[in-house]
């Protein structure tokens, strides 16, 4: 039963790792380029700055 519990807990885990990815891809994604470019960002790192927020799923 224990095995069960861990197997659970990790899927847990990674199903909230994987929520905060696309909220933050998806919140990223919605600024303009002008927006990004303020903060340092172009288009193309935004997968790899949303991985980086969620813990690297």
């Amino acid at each position: 039963m224990s095995r069960l519990h861990g197997a659970t807990d990790a899927l847990k885990g990674r199903v909230a790792k994987y929520r905060l990815y696309r909220s933050t891809y998806a919140e990223l994604s919605a600024l303009s380029n002008r927006e990004l470019a303020d903060l340092g960002l172009h288009r193309s790192e935004l997968r790899r700055v949303a991985l980086e927020a969620a813990g690297e799923l």
